[in-house]
């Protein structure tokens, strides 16, 4: 079964991204999640995002396409980056999610790929 996990972080995890001084700390986390996550064969595809101030949304209003400059929604805590894994169940996935260093992944089993 394919689950996503949409990893969100915080405003400042997003900063310790680019922040000398933080940046190693900040990896290092990611790199040991990432590795494990692939030394167990479970993991499908994934990749970070950059900050949220670089989105743009597209939304239709009135039957009119509109872009804005942003994330879909303004939260403190934003979509940082997804993984999608291949486990039996929830609650493996789950586990995993437990295990990312950040304070909050959703989880969601995906739709069977569209033919």
């Amino acid at each position: 079964m394919h689950f996503t996990l949409m990893l969100f972080e915080s405003t400042e995890d997003f900063a310790a991204r680019q922040n000398p001084e933080k940046q190693e700390e900040y990896r290092a986390g990611w790199s040991h999640y990432v590795h494990a996550l692939r030394d167990s064969g479970v993991a499908v595809t994934g990749f970070g995002l950059h900050a949220p101030e670089t989105a743009a949304t597209v939304k239709r209003s009135d039957g009119t396409m509109h872009v804005q400059d942003g994330p879909f929604t303004e939260t403190k805590e934003q979509l940082g980056g997804i993984f999608v894994i291949d486990v039996p169940d929830l609650d493996t996935a789950l586990e995993w999610a437990a295990r990312a260093p950040v304070n909050a992944v959703e989880v969601r089993q995906n739709l069977p790929a569209m033919k």
